[in-house]
């Protein structure tokens, strides 16, 4: 998806360079303006709509998810909805969430606030690799509280794992493995 959205930008600033260089010789060029590197840059390979199945617990499930810029720019809103079929005596699971990414004010740090179905609301710091291919979300650390680790990794264009673990409560660092999967690119949106 990154790199269609930067074939597009060259195809467009080749054809707004060609349209501006039709100008005569004494027409100055035009200055590039750049903007400000925002955090939210490190997680735009997730922007787009993704089609996933997984394994892990409670089950195999199968999901959907979207990742979609909003107000300007400034947040990253991802929409979830997974569903996990019936197992040994537990009925089948419906799981719709929503979660807004954005970067901390005053700092150049990601942080995240989910919402569920189930009336789970969680508070993440996030960290994304340097090289824009994995970003962690860790829940706070509350006394007598699980602690929540939310991983994307970027594993080839149009390709992401993901990870969801859970660390029991007074061991924050004790994360095991509750879902995790694969997910597609459905459409770069």
């Amino acid at each position: 998806m990154r790199a269609s959205l930067v074939v597009v930008g060259l195809i467009l600033s080749c054809g707004a360079a060609a349209v501006w260089g039709q100008g005569t010789s004494a027409t100055p060029s035009p200055t590039p303006q750049t903007r400000p590197m925002s955090p939210l840059d490190a997680v735009r390979f997730l922007v787009g709509s993704w089609r996933g199945e997984g394994n892990g617990q409670p089950g195999q499930g199968s999901g959907l998810a979207s990742f979609q810029l909003d107000l300007g720019g400034r947040v990253l809103v991802r929409r979830n909805h997974s569903e996990y079929p019936p197992t040994a005596g537990k009925p089948a699971v419906v799981h719709d969430d929503l979660m807004v990414i954005y970067p901390a004010p005053g700092t150049a740090r990601l942080e995240a606030v989910y919402f569920d179905n189930e009336g789970h609301v969680i508070e993440y710091a996030a960290e994304a690799s340097p090289d824009g291919q994995r970003v962690v979300f860790v829940s706070e650390t509350e006394p007598k509280m699980p602690t929540f680790r939310l991983t994307y990794t970027k594993v080839a264009e149009g390709v992401v794992d993901v990870a969801f673990e859970i660390a029991p409560p007074g061991s924050p660092g004790a994360f095991r493995p509750y879902v995790s999967g694969r997910t597609r690119r459905a459409s770069a949106d």
